[in-house]
C-alpha cells in the first residue's frame, strides 16, 4: 500500500546518526544522502526518508501519529530500542515488552519528537 514514509527533521545530521543506529539494529545499511540533503533508508522492501521541510518552516511531529517498524523478534526490538535511546531517542509509554495482544512493542520518540515503535509479532 505505501511506497515510502518521509518525516521532517530540524537537524539532518542528528537524525541520520539516530536512524543509522536503529536501522543497523534491524540489519539494514546506513542511510544515503541525496543531492537535496534528504536521507533515505531501504530495507525489506520499504523506504523511509528524512528531510528538512520544503516549506522552510520548522519540522514538527505528528500528534497522534506513530510509525511502526517490523522486527523479526523481541530480541531485535529490544536491541532497536536500546540503539535509539543510546543515540538521542527517548523511551516512551510502557517499557518495551509483550502486550496483551501478544505483540512485543518498543516505543521511542526520535530526536525531533516523532513517535516510532519496533513491533515483533
Amino acid at each position: 500500500m505505501f511506497s515510502h514514509i518521509m518525516i521532517g527533521s530540524n537537524d539532518i545530521d542528528r537524525s541520520k546518526k539516530f536512524y543509522d543506529a536503529l536501522f543497523a539494529a534491524m540489519g539494514a545499511q546506513p542511510g544515503t544522502v541525496d543531492a537535496r540533503g534528504r536521507v533515505a533508508y531501504s530495507h525489506n522492501g520499504g523506504r523511509f526518508m528524512i528531510s528538512k521541510p520544503i516549506d522552510g518552516k520548522p519540522a514538527s511531529h505528528a500528534n497522534g501519529g506513530t510509525i511502526g517498524f517490523v522486527m523479526k523478534d523481541a530480541a531485535q526490538a529490544e536491541a532497536w530500542h536500546n540503539a535509539g535511546v543510546a543515540n538521542g531517542g527517548t523511551s516512551i509509554e510502557d517499557p518495551p515488552g509483550k502486550r496483551p495482544n501478544g505483540a512485543y512493542l518498543a516505543y521511542l520518540r526520535d530526536p525531533d519528537g516523532h513517535k516510532i515503535v519496533g513491533v515483533a509479532r
